[in-house]
């Protein structure tokens, strides 16, 4: 049981971030070839939403 739990979860840690290097490459290679369009930017906005690019940094000062 608690096997299963730790594979999901090793699955999704590779997976989720897999996903999102793989939609934001092809958006940007589709931008290259075409020119912003749509397809384009739902691909970002998956890839953001799947793994943000930008992180805000905290500051504890």
């Amino acid at each position: 049981m608690i096997q299963k739990s730790i594979a999901r979860w090793a699955a999704m840690a590779i997976a989720v971030p897999l996903a999102a290097a793989g939609a934001r490459r092809l958006s940007h290679a589709l931008e290259a070839r075409r020119g912003p369009s749509r397809v384009s930017r739902l691909l970002n906005k998956g890839a953001d939403l799947l793994r943000p690019q930008k992180a805000k940094q905290r500051r504890f000062f």
